[in-house]
């Protein structure tokens, strides 16, 4: 690929680290529509500033930066209100669908707006700094979750964001978190990051145990992310009366729900999509080390790994999950 023209307002990042999203693996086996060939894909990145275009003033050549994975228009209703992730005419780095097309970060280099770009602090690795993405998307969920500190909550699904998601219910305030899968070493994984209990449970035995926990009122707020009939169900089913089931998983484009529950135990359903300014807190978060990243790093390889990597993934390899893919000379650090 030719190095990417630098306009202006733009910067040209010298990509660090990338890392490999699931949307991506969906994109590589054609599932999911938002990665239409050909396109260079990856959206979870880190790097250094090569070349500023004009009007640029906030970085300068040799700067640390990550970038923002949403290209917003800054004009629109939404975006006034500082709701960017629901732009009128949002684009996602390294996405290709019917409606644009806007090359990613598995690459060398990558153009990309002034406004996006955040400056790294020196304590955070450029592997590390390429899982802020994710942890935004975690600390989002949260905060539309309206926590108000001391609540019990259950993270279904122990994938990177439900991990990510159990560490940003604790730093809002949660007292209690509880994390359910069917992997016992998601599961482990989970308990090392601050899950009081974590259960090896689905559907009625998951919801069995929750009532159990809660003298039969249920959790105080349930984040499913997973995004499936029966986690979605099995949520709604987990949350006591009055209380809040938040949506991050997508996994299925459709799912049915028990609605007579929901309305007249007047539950809330509140969905949450990407992130909208979370990068500053995500970037303190992590560099605290409030928020946990590297244990979630199974690997950190060349760009011309990808390949491998990505048939890894697409193939359900356990115990593997996040993969950080570092496009410079195999002698450089990450």
């Amino acid at each position: 690929m030719p190095v990417p023209s630098c306009g202006a307002g733009e910067v040209l990042v010298q990509v660090a680290a990338c890392g490999i999203c699931g949307s991506d693996v969906h994109g590589y086996d054609g599932s999911s529509g938002r990665r239409i060939p050909p396109i260079v894909m990856g959206h979870e990145a880190a790097g250094i500033v090569a070349a500023v275009g004009t009007d640029v003033r906030s970085v300068s050549l040799g700067d640390r930066v990550t970038f923002d994975s949403t290209v917003y228009c800054a004009k629109c209703g939404f975006c006034l209100r500082g709701e960017i992730n629901l732009c009128e005419d949002r684009q996602v780095v390294g996405v290709s669908c019917a409606e644009y097309r806007r090359a990613g970060a598995f690459a060398e280099y990558i153009a990309v707006p002034e406004y996006i770009l955040y400056r790294l602090p020196n304590s955070l690795s450029f592997a590390d700094a390429a899982m802020l993405e994710a942890v935004s998307v975690a600390l989002h969920a949260v905060k539309l979750s309206e926590v108000g500190g001391g609540e019990t909550a259950l993270v279904i699904g122990a994938g990177m964001i439900g991990l990510l998601v159990l560490q940003a219910a604790l730093v809002a305030g949660c007292a209690r978190v509880f994390v359910a899968d069917v992997d016992a070493t998601r599961l482990a994984m989970a308990a090392t990051l601050g899950a009081e209990l974590t259960l090896h449970a689905s559907e009625a035995a998951l919801i069995s145990e929750i009532l159990r926990l809660t003298d039969g009122h249920g959790v105080d707020l349930v984040l499913e992310a997973v995004g499936r009939d029966e986690t979605v169900a099995t949520a709604i089913e987990c949350v006591r009366k009055g209380g809040t089931v938040t949506l991050i998983g997508n996994i299925a484009s459709q799912v049915s729900m028990p609605l007579q529950k929901v309305v007249t135990r007047q539950i809330r359903l509140q969905g949450s999509c990407s992130s909208a300014g979370e990068y500053p807190e995500a970037m303190e978060l992590v560099s605290s080390g409030r928020i946990k990243v590297a244990p979630l790093i199974s690997a950190i390889a060349p760009l011309s790994d990808g390949p491998m990597w990505f048939e890894r993934l697409h193939s359900r390899e356990p115990n593997l999950m996040k993969v950080i893919l570092d496009p410079r000379d195999r002698g450089q650090n990450a």
